[in-house]
């Protein structure tokens, strides 16, 4: 049975020994302790199972901006499960809880980059069909977008803008 709660500070270094392992590298890692430093975590949660740490998803603030405007959005990501733990559906809980917390936080639009099969499976569609860029080069199938309230992106468009942290990834 895994639980999925609010990270707490005790958590922190077991967050970033699941993103190091799950992703093999630290970059990831790092760029949450930066965010976590600014306080520019707008959720971060954890998967425990039998009071260890196996998973966890953070969501941090971003902004579409274009030419005549700006708006806010949510980013999801990094989001990882320990390498033992992996297609257990542990993911999957993270973000699909991940994502109604947002919804009811009053969140209306989250961006993600990530596999679009696995992503795909809860909403999310590539953002060039609605008209968003990502501010870096990345494939058009792997850049996705989701409302959490219908018609939010409604004559909207625009570049994805990550919080600074990012840019070092």
């Amino acid at each position: 049975m895994v639980a999925i709660h609010h990270e707490r500070p005790e958590d922190a270094h077991a967050i970033r020994f699941v993103l190091e392992e799950a992703f093999r590298q630290s970059n990831e890692a790092d760029l949450v302790d930066a965010l976590r430093r600014r306080g520019a975590l707008t959720l971060s949660l954890v998967a425990l199972r039998d009071n260890e740490v196996v998973g966890h998803i953070v969501f941090s603030p971003v902004t579409i901006e274009s030419a005549d405007s700006s708006f806010n959005a949510i980013g999801l990501g990094p989001m990882a499960v320990l390498p033992p733990y992996q297609r257990k559906g542990i993911g999957s809980q993270l973000v699909r809880i991940g994502l109604e917390q947002c919804r009811q936080a009053g969140h209306a639009i989250v961006v993600v980059l990530g596999p679009p099969d696995f992503y795909g499976r809860f909403g999310f569609v590539p953002t060039r069909h609605r008209g968003i860029q990502c501010e870096f080069d990345v494939p058009d199938d792997v850049f996705m977008v989701m409302e959490l309230r219908q018609g939010a992106l409604a004559g909207r468009g625009g570049v994805v803008k990550y919080q600074p942290e990012f840019k070092s990834v």
